[in-house]
């Protein structure tokens, strides 16, 4: 049962997604406090089914494929949600997204490729893609959170910072990764090979 658990909370991830988009356009309180807590939850079940599947031998072909591709639906969703408010300066929010987004294709592909000639291990999740991660899902919950926090200070600001600097640990995670990946696209061989 156990081993099965990380792949439910994948799924679930990916369920929660209508569920969210649907609190983020009611707006109001089910916005303030549902599509955040949504958001929250997903977030968890992201650490948790990685810890999870770690801890009871649970990692599986079909978790390993789903689990990047339900964080990268469920960011993707909420930027773009984000976007449609315009509570975010209309260029910097598509900036951001586009970053963002297009370094989530970037490196996809990166993996793909590198996984068809036999060189994966050279582009696995880094400690930066894992700062980047944490960055972005904080970021996202202080952008949906639409209501004040303690002090008066507006959650959309703190996410705006959050979100910047989510946005350079995406260049710069990108650009380790290309870096590691470059002998092969090169179509050379890292030196010791």
């Amino acid at each position: 049962m156990m081993a099965r658990l990380p792949n439910f909370l994948t799924m679930l991830r990916i369920l929660l997604i209508p569920v969210f988009v649907l609190l983020f356009f009611l707006g109001g309180v089910e916005r303030s406090y549902g599509a955040t807590a949504i958001f929250a939850l997903a977030a968890l079940t992201d650490w948790a089914d990685g810890y999870l599947a770690r801890r009871y031998n649970g990692v599986s072909p079909f978790g390993t494929f789903l689990d990047p591709v339900a964080d990268k639906l469920m960011v993707a969703t909420a930027l773009v949600l984000i976007c449609a408010t315009g509570e975010m300066p209309a260029v910097l929010a598509g900036i951001l997204t586009s970053i963002i987004v297009g370094r989530e294709i970037t490196v996809s592909a990166l993996r793909e490729w590198m996984a068809e000639i036999g060189e994966r291990k050279k582009v696995s999740v880094s400690w930066l893609g894992k700062i980047k991660a944490t960055l972005q899902m904080l970021a996202i919950l202080f952008l949906v959170y639409s209501g004040p926090l303690a002090g008066g200070i507006a959650a959309r600001d703190i996410g705006i910072v959050l979100l910047l600097l989510a946005a350079a640990m995406t260049l710069w995670s990108m650009v380790d990764y290309l870096r590691a990946a470059w002998p092969s696209l090169m179509g050379r061989q890292a030196p010791g090979h």
